[in-house]
């Protein structure tokens, strides 16, 4: 669907909407980031150049950045790239994080935690670094399914999966006793994939948004259903 043609911010717009925070603000310098690559607005078939609140958004990044932490527009841009692959920017001399939670209620997950898919992409390097688990490891898990790269990066859900590994490798716990957490984890899938799919046949925005909603709370319900097993067969055990 196209955008309104007054979602997008003129050059001048920008311009005096970054002027009261940054008085020595010019065309010039929001031209020269761009020629650095620190921002790309679109351009209008006359070559007018289109901003958006995304676009404006950066440039307070940026030039915040430079003003209150002098860092290099080398090291912004990474922090820029750290950012739009749902990673937290790295500091002068630091390096970039993942930030990863889960939504929970009660210890338990919560719906939420089902709603999207994560945008956080990793390199290779960067999730090994990130979870501890070692490049052996990793491959012998992409074998069984466990963790599977998208395109050419690793996502938030990945990282998750590498740093249980890596945590219950400390156990004596080898990644091939974890393929039956991928057996059932599908047999899970699969139950939910029963249950919304006349939802999903349905071409009703209504229909859509209910299989949804359904598809997250049975992925938490099954959730809770598995912690309670494990823990009450935890129980018959101390018992």
């Amino acid at each position: 669907m196209a955008v309104p043609a007054r979602a997008y911010l003129s050059i001048g717009e920008v311009l005096n909407r970054l002027r009261g925070d940054f008085v020595d603000i010019t065309i010039s310098k929001i031209r020269f980031l761009e020629s650095e690559g620190l921002i790309e607005p679109q351009r209008t078939p006359s070559g007018y150049r289109k901003f958006t609140t995304s676009d404006l958004d950066r440039l307070r990044y940026v030039l915040t950045a430079q003003r209150d932490q002098y860092l290099p527009l080398k090291v912004i841009k990474d922090n820029l790239d750290a950012l739009d692959r749902g990673l937290q920017p790295t500091s002068l001399n630091g390096v970039a994080h993942p930030s990863v939670s889960l939504a929970t209620v009660d210890g338990q997950m919560a719906p939420s935690a089902f709603a999207e898919v994560s945008e956080m992409r990793l390199s290779r390097d960067e999730l090994l670094k990130s979870s501890g688990i070692s490049d052996e490891q990793l491959s012998e898990i992409e074998s069984y399914g466990l963790i599977t790269v998208r395109g050419r990066h690793y996502d938030g859900d990945a990282l998750a999966v590498a740093k249980a590994v890596t945590e219950m490798a400390s156990f004596g716990i080898e990644s091939r006793h974890l393929r039956s957490f991928k057996s059932a984890a599908d047999r899970e899938i699969g139950l939910i994939e029963q249950v919304i799919t006349p939802l999903t046949r349905q071409k009703s925005a209504e229909s859509k948004a209910r299989a949804e909603e359904v598809q997250k709370e049975i992925a938490s319900l099954s959730i809770r259903l598995h912690a309670a097993l494990v823990r009450g067969g935890l129980h018959r055990l101390r018992s």
